[in-house]
């Protein structure tokens, strides 16, 4: 204790007025100490740095105090060792006297100390402006300007709830001191920064309403490729501009996600909300900054602390649970069982055609089990006394249904039918936690839009009349079902984006098979029907499709198995896609026709371009993401995120990709391989070190990158000759990318990426033979027109255009292109019919003639039909006369 002598006084990270005026405040009753910011200050208190003539503030700088030499640590404005920077280091400790100057609300994490001065007030100044007071200690009107600044900015100039008498009087006092509002006024009213108003727009525009219990949320989103100060005060603005009530403001910046939430209620504690995200703060006003997190998993894991942190009267409609998970009477125990495991539940309904017939837990199938009983079905052994609720039954009816009752469950019965369950954890989760209820589905946090975004009049601006005609007839034949119906996926993302796309995806809420048939019912159109996937494919008589599926949820059983899909609700099948610019809907029930549902910010990352992921295992439960976000990163000009980056390096790492089946694999590199330009994504897919998994051989080096771009040369060079001839462009493509491979490597591959036979005879029949032939070429650059096209006529188009890409040899470039041009669709003007006609008579000797006009063409001989009457004559003879004169009266006729 004899080394150290320094008394410190410091408040949190991001200093604000409030910390750094309890900072001055706090000098004053220790005149001996320090004042040291533990980390950076926000915007305006560095403005006032710069602006102010108050030179006689003087601090000292956190890298210039020695920790060993702190006797005496003073903390203003927090408690937290968390929020204080480099001086938590000191804890915990004995060695340092710690006196506590807050008004912030109690935490598990907070410090003590031998002074500790905690009041519940709209901001510490006011606590510190009240000792100085009551210890008779004078102020300067500078000193009580700073003072003021300190007590204004933290209640809102007076105007937020958590304001006190006591900050009133204390700022009373400050100004008989002489306070200079005027400073007050310029330094709290501020003109917003082009950034500002770019981040207050962004919340404005993706707004979200969620109503937890009967109170509405706002959730508002925003992004910034760069940090933005002051973000705080945009949610005040926001929140003040629309009379919220309650807002929880989610900003992504560089690699943080910045959550601000207010509450005018006394049902909501934001503080104890954001306490759950590693945040915290007043029940008024609280913050947290979440680190390496995409923004659309923060927002899951807020509107997850709402529904338990939100107090008002719970109903059995708030409580339960669903979709419901239920099986058949006719299942057996085994069947049970294993349902029981996949869900992680330990009692499930048995249901038959919707009507509730009983129970069964766990505790009796594993009873079932021991005593052998596993193909039983379950209706022996189900308890079939089951009691019911409402779904606007009170929490005493649950309680009263679920324990008197000794049930597991307690199904939620509507009109006959169980639209909800709610166990015993919910009921207990409840009663212990006041004023938090249970785990919820995310179903019930969707909400509806703050500001109702309808798009029909961009669908009638983009969609051809016949495709909008459909969607409303999709939306008529759901209000008939009593469905809800949605179009989803790429064409409303193509849609915000102008991309023409026509491959029209439904949801919908409900049977998706039963309304696809409904909706074909008395039309010319065929239904195709996939149980499995409780998908559907509607086929219109002049082939258009349409794809319905069941709104559905997925869980994968291994990393990179194919999925297994159960019915849910619009929400989780949206959260189950890829990435969020891909989760945008469109209602297209009659009364909400064209109404814009965007859960996941998607508006926001398309604007930005930004291709990020829903949740951080995304890539190992389907690893070909990677590849598609490739391929959407490049077709739309967009930047994978970098958490997704990082989630990419990471799948590669760890190596999922081996797991995956050939033919996906292939499929993947196809699509990727038939965009307008594959090069940049190839050249991503080499960056991540993904050429790899498909085979190891294969580098993305200069030899490569110069034969791909000859390649995309050589495919616009042939697409300019309007040559009507169907080709594949991918497979140019892949030919160029596995170039270096030999016959051993390309077996290699073929087995890796499983093909169909013919494809792999092809691959190594024909490439071999490319280079055989451009070897050809290059020893003879003069050959004859006939001995091009026997040499280059067994070659498909796609290696024709591959070795005039390969070849670096101008005269070789020649003859293919001359192969193209001239010589590939050569064939005799004459047929055999024609022969018959001039009066040769019919047999093996026709191909001979015909063979030989061929090559006289080739050759240049002969170009008109008379000359080739006149070739055959000259070389066969003349047709008999007979033949001959009949075929003059033909000709008459």
């Amino acid at each position: 204790m004899a080394d150290r002598h320094l008394t410190v006084i410091t408040t949190h990270i991001n200093a604000d007025f409030d910390g750094m005026a309890s900072m001055v405040a706090a000098k004053k009753l220790y005149p001996e100490a320090v004042l040291v910011f533990s980390g950076s200050q926000e915007r305006n208190l560095r403005d006032f740095f710069v602006r102010s003539s108050l030179y006689f503030l003087d601090f000292a700088r956190a890298k210039d105090i020695n920790l060993e030499d702190i006797k005496r640590l003073i903390l203003v404005d927090t408690r937290q060792r968390t929020r204080i920077g480099k001086f938590g280091e000191l804890f915990p400790t004995d060695e340092v006297d710690v006196h506590l100057y807050d008004h912030h609300p109690d935490s598990p994490d907070d410090l003590h100390g031998s002074v500790e001065v905690v009041r519940p007030v709209g901001s510490t100044t006011a606590i510190m402006t009240n000792l100085l007071r009551e210890g008779g200690i004078a102020l300067t009107p500078d000193e009580a300007t700073i003072l003021a600044l300190g007590i204004y900015e933290d209640t809102g100039s007076f105007t937020f709830a958590s304001t006190t008498v006591e900050d009133f009087e204390a700022a009373a006092y400050l100004l008989s001191r002489g306070a200079n509002l005027n400073t007050v006024a310029e330094m709290l009213t501020r003109e917003l920064t082009v950034e500002q108003v770019s981040l207050l727009n962004d919340l404005i525009r993706n707004a979200t309403t969620v109503t937890v219990s009967g109170i509405e949320v706002v959730l508002a989103r925003a992004s910034s490729p760069q940090y933005v100060g002051d973000f705080a005060v945009l949610a005040h603005k926001f929140m003040d501009m629309e009379n919220i009530h309650v807002l929880f403001a989610l900003a992504q910046m560089e690699d943080r996600v910045f959550v601000v939430g207010r509450s005018r209620l006394d049902e909501v504690n934001v503080g104890e909300i954001l306490a759950e995200l590693g945040g915290g703060g007043h029940s008024y006003a609280a913050s947290a900054t979440i680190k390496d997190t995409p923004l659309v998993q923060v927002e899951e894991a807020l509107r997850q602390v709402l529904q338990r942190k939100i107090r008002p009267r719970r109903t059995a409609r708030d409580l339960m649970s669903f979709p419901v998970k239920a099986i058949t009477p006719e299942s057996n125990i085994v069947e049970v069982h294993q349902d029981l495991t996949r869900y992680n539940i330990n009692a499930i309904l048995v249901i038959q055609e919707q009507t509730l017939l009983g129970i069964i837990s766990r505790q009796i199938v594993e009873k079932a089990i021991f005593h052998g009983l596993e193909l039983i079905p379950v209706r022996e052994y189900m308890t079939t006394e089951v009691a019911t609720v409402g779904p606007e039954a009170g929490l005493a009816e649950i309680q009263e249904k679920l324990v008197i009752n000794k049930q597991r469950l307690l199904p939620v019965v509507e009109n006959g039918k169980v639209i909800g369950v709610i166990s015993r954890t919910d009921l207990l989760n409840l009663l212990m936690s006041p004023g938090e209820g249970g785990d919820e589905p995310l179903e019930r946090q969707q909400g509806q839009l703050t500001r109702k975004k309808n798009v029909a009049g961009i669908l009638r601006e983009r969609l051809p009349k016949r495709v909008l005609e459909i969607l409303r007839q999709v939306g008529q034949t759901a209000d008939d079902l009593g469905y809800n119906a949605y179009l989803v996926g790429g064409i409303v993302r193509d849609i915000f984006l102008k991309h023409e796309n026509l491959d029209v995806d439904i949801v919908i809420e409900g049977d998706g098979i039963i309304f696809a048939r409904r909706f074909a019912a008395g039309k010319q159109m065929r239904v195709r029907v996939f149980h499995k996937f409780k998908t559907a494919v509607l086929i219109f008589p002049d082939g258009f499709k349409i794809d319905i599926a069941t709104a559905r949820t997925e869980y994968y059983e291994t990393p990179a198995a194919l999925p297994i899909v159960e019915r849910s609700s619009l929400k989780m099948d949206l959260y189950r896609r890829d990435f969020t610019i891909n989760t945008l809907a469109v209602k297209l029930n009659e009364q909400h026709f064209g109404t814009l549902i965007d859960y996941f910010g998607a508006q926001r990352d398309i604007k930005e371009g930004r291709i990020a992921v829903l949740h951080n295992l995304s890539f190992v439960e389907d690893p070909t993401r990677v590849f598609r976000a490739i391929r959407f990163e490049q077709r739309f000009t967009m930047k994978i995120n970098k958490l997704t980056a990082s989630l990419i390096e990471n799948a590669v790492k760890i190596n999922f990709f081996d797991r995956l089946s050939g033919s996906r694999l292939f499929s993947e590199l196809k699509l990727i391989l038939k965009e307008e330009n594959p090069i940049p994504a190839i050249s991503r897919m080499a960056g991540f070190d993904l050429l790899k998994f498909i085979h190891p051989d294969i580098r993305y080096d200069q030899n490569t990158q110069w034969l791909l771009d000859q390649i995309r040369g050589v495919l616009s060079w042939h697409d300019l000759l309007f040559l009507d001839e169907a080709y594949e462009r991918w497979y140019a493509y892949f030919l160029g990318l596995i170039e270096p491979l030999k016959e051993e490597q390309l077996l290699e591959l073929s087995r890796r990426l499983n093909p169909s036979p013919r494809f792999c005879e092809t691959l190594l029949w024909a490439k071999s033979a490319a280079d055989h032939a451009l070897m050809v070429l290059y020893r003879d650059g003069n050959m004859s027109r006939k001995n091009i096209y026997y040499l280059l006529r067994p070659f498909p188009v796609e290696y024709l255009l591959y070795m005039m890409a390969k070849t670096r040899q101008e005269s070789s470039k020649r003859l293919i292109s001359l192969f193209f041009t001239q010589l590939k669709n050569a064939k005799p003007l004459l047929t055999g019919q024609d022969l018959v006609t001039m009066g040769y008579r019919p047999g093996p000797k026709f191909r001979i003639m015909l063979q030989s006009l061929l090559e006289a063409r080739l050759s240049g001989e002969i170009r008109t039909v008379e000359e080739e009457r006149e070739f055959l004559q000259t070389r066969y003879g003349a047709p008999t006369r007979k033949l001959a004169a009949q075929e003059m009266t033909a000709e008459e006729g």
